[in-house]
């Protein structure tokens, strides 16, 4: 199972929703309304009976993701983390115990919402199994999103 998680102010119908459902069908795109806690209980729900999904998350659903594969790591099989919220207070005041979960970063170098070098430490620090890629795109990460090989990235 691939399901991907959306940020702050987006939805499942967002551009990146929209875009993964045409290059990985069946991928799930569910609405997370609410705050952090509303969220993570809905994706908590939706995962309870999957075993090693792929987590895709965007800014706030990055963080989203980072926090539910922490919570679980023997449970998931690979995150793809796009401009992720790691230096978000849930994440940064208490970094999780690093784990080996397999976890590929994309940042954009123009990130004005998500700062690069705090979003880097963090996830150096916490994944030991980590690909960090800075992209010459901003957090939004448009140009980026298209040009990538999906069916390669969630391959094991």
């Amino acid at each position: 199972m691939i399901i991907f998680i959306h940020g702050l102010i987006s939805s499942g119908q967002g551009f990146k929703a929209r875009l993964l459902r045409e290059r990985l069908p069946g991928i799930l795109t569910p609405d997370f309304p609410g705050d952090l806690d509303e969220r993570m209980a809905k994706l908590e729900a939706i995962l309870a009976e999957e075993n090693a999904p792929i987590l895709i998350g965007s800014s706030f659903g990055g963080l989203m993701a980072a926090l539910y594969l922490c919570r679980h790591p023997h449970r998931v099989k690979k995150a793809i983390l796009l401009a992720p919220a790691l230096p978000f207070h849930a994440f940064a005041d208490a970094p999780p115990e690093p784990c080996d979960v397999p976890v590929i970063i994309y940042h954009g170098k123009q990130d004005a919402i998500v700062p690069l070098e705090p979003t880097r430490a963090l996830a150096e620090r916490v994944f030991r199994n980590l690909t960090f890629h800075q992209v010459d795109d901003d957090h939004m990460l448009h140009e980026t999103v298209q040009r990538l090989d999906w069916p390669a990235l969630i391959a094991p």
